[in-house]
């Protein structure tokens, strides 16, 4: 594989995940470590930075990422792990509260990544948020940015407030992930393939929005690609956009189109190699709703799903 390093830079908390019988059961989460837990599983070196607390939820997250070979970069100890309480429903879909408290200082990074990640509450909870937009700004020079906004509407506030926020970050990004659920919210009435659009003309080479049991689709400047969903049987949803990202930049990374050195190579990407590698994220995703809990594939699961 290709060598270099993925710095993710986000929020890691608890799951605490409510059953439909109502039993609870704890497991580490947040999307950007989920996201770099998934990176880890298919055998990319990567880092995440992040903020947990000295506690017991600190140290399984710990655990949890070091066993993915997920380095974890803190700066001090947070006065208590975050959490976000997943409430299942009939469906397998989940309804978050979370307690969450993001305070990242100034963050250097001494390696320039191929590429950087971030997204969901760590880009729009201050006072941190302001740190990860500044580092994203720090590195694009040299690195591929990408950006899942993962809206939280309780945590995140109005949609109109929201709004500018989020289109600022596109505009600095390379590859932007978001759901047809985040472009409804911030967009109602419109349809997400039109947002995607629109996100495209601010900035980024590569516009993905996954759409549920519809699949996902791409918009590039040489065209869109749409990428049907696996069929597969939902155990439960929790994790799966995230395991679609870390598919999703997996797949750019097997191309070659990651590093500010590939910025133009990934602006004038095929459609053939843009449906590979969104194909192969959708693959990801379906790995990981068909079994419990934000539990992503391995390179190994995900080549023997993979088409030759």
């Amino acid at each position: 594989m290709t060598a270099g390093l993925a710095v993710v830079v986000g929020e890691a908390l608890t799951d605490v995940i409510v059953e439909r019988d109502g039993t609870e059961a704890r497991h580490p989460g947040g999307s950007p470590a989920n996201v770099a837990y998934g990176l880890g599983r298919l055998g990319r070196r990567t880092a995440l930075v992040t903020e947990l607390g000295d506690d017991a939820d600190g140290a399984a997250i710990r655990a949890h990422l070091a066993s993915a070979g997920v380095e974890v970069r803190t700066q001090g100890a947070a006065a208590r792990t975050s959490s976000a309480v997943a409430r299942l429903g009939a469906d397998g879909s989940a309804e978050y509260r979370f307690e969450l408290t993001w305070d990242l200082g100034p963050v250097a990074v001494a390696e320039p990544p191929l590429v950087l990640h971030t997204g969901s509450l760590a880009t729009t909870v201050q006072p941190g948020a302001a740190a990860v937009e500044r580092l994203a700004r720090d590195v694009r020079a040299g690195s591929t940015v990408s950006y899942d906004p993962n809206i939280r509407p309780d945590l995140m506030g109005g949609a109109g407030d929201l709004r500018d926020r989020v289109e600022r970050l596109v505009a600095g990004s390379d590859v932007v992930k978001a759901s047809d659920q985040d472009t409804a919210y911030l967009a109602p009435g419109r349809a997400a393939i039109d947002v995607a659009r629109d996100w495209l003309r601010l900035g980024p080479a590569l516009v993905v929005v996954t759409l549920g049991g519809d699949g996902a689709v791409a918009v590039t400047a040489g065209g869109e690609v749409h990428v049907p969903a696996a069929s597969v049987t939902v155990a439960d949803t929790v994790g799966a956009g995230d395991s679609f990202t870390a598919g999703l930049l997996d797949g750019l990374w097997d191309e070659g189109l990651l590093g500010g050195a590939a910025r133009p190579l990934l602006r004038a990407v095929p459609a053939a190699v843009v449906e590979r590698v969104v194909r192969r994220a959708t693959l990801a995703a379906a790995v990981t709703v068909s079994r419990a809990g934000a539990n992503p594939p391995t390179r190994a699961e995900l080549d023997a799903v993979s088409p030759a």
